[in-house]
C-alpha cells in the first residue's frame, strides 16, 4: 500500500506580527518570495500569503499581492493562496465613532484581485484583540456570499477559514450547499487563538475531533495551531484524516519555548517528522490534484495558477 501524501503548507507572514517580535518575519515582496522559495525547496507545496505595506503594516492591496505572487512564480510552482482577511492594522482597519476598530470590507475584497489560484474565505465574525486594541472582523452572511461569489467568478478556490463549530455549520455548509464551491472543500480550522480572538476555540484533541466530525463530506482539512499548538495540532489533524499540515511564522514565532525560529526551520522539522511517520510529502503538482486545482466550476482562470514554461 502506497504511503499517504501530505501537503506541507507554509504561512510565512500573517497580518498581525511585526519584525520587532521576530526579525525573521518576511514582510516585503522580495523577502517573502525568497523565503517561500526556500520553504518550497525544503518541501512546502502550498503557501498562504499575507501582504504588507512598505511600513510593514497589513494590507490587501492587489498590486502588492501581484508583486509577491509574480516573484514567487518566477522562482517555483508552489500553490499560492492570498488572504482576504488581510490583518488587523495598516489600511485594513478604520475607527468607529466610539473609538473601536473595524476591518475595512472594501479592502478585504482586493485580496481576490491579484490572480492567486486560492484565497482564504473567513466565514466568521469576531473581535481580535492585539496590543490592547479591539478590531472587529465583520463578515455577516451577505459578505460571506459576496466573497464566495467573487471567488467563483474569478476561478479562485476558497480556503474556508473557521474558528469554532458554528462557523462550519452555518455559512460554510450553507454556501457549499448553494453551489459556491465544489469538492474537495478546503477547510482550515484555526485553534488556540481563543485568548486573542473572541469566539475562537482552544486546541485540545477533543475540540479538534468535534470540529472534524462536523466537516462536510469530501473535505480536505488542516489546522492553524496558534503558538505552541502548531505542531501537536498539525500532527493530530493528520491522524484524524487531514491531508495538509500547516506551519509558519503567521501562526507561531517559536521553534520551542523561548527560541525564535524561521519559516524554513519549521518546514524542515515538519518534513522530517512526516518522513519518520512514513508519509510522503506532496509536490505542488500533487497538491493541486488533492486540492481540486484548477477550479472547474468556472470559466475563469487565475493568472498565477502554474509556473511559466
Amino acid at each position: 500500500m502506497a504511503n499517504k501524501k501530505v501537503i506541507v503548507l507554509v504561512a510565512p507572514t500573517g497580518g498581525m506580527a511585526f519584525k520587532s517580535q521576530n526579525p525573521h518575519l518576511p514582510t516585503q515582496p522580495d523577502e517573502i518570495a525568497r523565503d517561500v522559495y526556500d520553504c518550497y525547496n525544503a518541501g512546502a507545496s502550498v503557501t498562504a500569503i499575507h501582504a504588507r505595506l512598505p511600513n510593514d503594516m497589513a494590507t490587501c492591496n492587489a498590486d502588492i499581492y501581484r508583486a509577491i505572487n509574480s516573484r514567487i512564480r518566477d522562482k517555483c510552482d508552489i500553490v499560492i493562496n492570498n488572504s482576504t482577511g488581510g490583518g488587523i492594522h495598516g489600511d485594513m482597519v478604520k475607527a468607529f465613532e466610539d473609538g473601536l476598530m473595524d476591518t475595512v470590507w472594501e479592502e478585504r475584497l482586493k485580496g481576490m484581485d491579484a490572480g492567486a489560484e486560492m484565497c482564504t474565505l473567513d466565514a466568521c465574525t469576531m473581535n481580535a484583540t492585539f496590543n490592547g486594541t479591539e478590531v472587529l472582523l465583520n463578515t455577516p452572511p451577505s459578505r460571506c456570499r459576496a466573497l464566495a461569489e467573487g471567488m467563483k467568478q474569478r476561478g479562485i478556490k476558497p480556503e474556508w477559514e473557521v474558528f469554532n463549530p458554528a462557523h462550519i455549520m452555518q455559512d460554510v455548509t450553507s454556501l457549499i450547499e448553494q453551489g459556491f464551491d465544489e469538492p474537495p472543500y478546503i477547510i482550515n480550522m484555526v485553534l488556540n487563538a481563543h485568548r486573542g480572538f473572541q469566539n475562537a476555540m482552544p486546541y485540545t484533541p477533543r475540540v479538534l475531533q468535534s470540529m472534524v466530525d462536523l466537516l462536510p463530506k469530501d473535505s480536505v482539512f488542516c489546522v492553524s495551531g496558534i503558538g505552541p499548538a502548531q505542531l501537536p495540532a498539525g500532527i493530530n489533524a493528520l491522524l484524524l484524516g487531514g491531508a495538509i499540515i500547516r506551519v509558519g511564522l503567521e501562526d507561531n514565532l517559536y521553534y520551542r519555548q523561548g527560541e525564535l525560529t524561521t519559516n524554513v526551520a519549521l518546514v524542515e522539522r515538519t518534513v522530517r517528522l512526516l518522513r519518520e511517520m512514513d508519509y510522503d510529502v506532496a509536490t505542488p503538482a500533487e497538491a493541486r490534484l488533492m486540492l481540486g486545482l484548477p477550479r472547474k466550476d468556472t470559466t475563469a482562470r487565475p493568472e498565477f495558477s502554474m509556473a511559466p514554461v
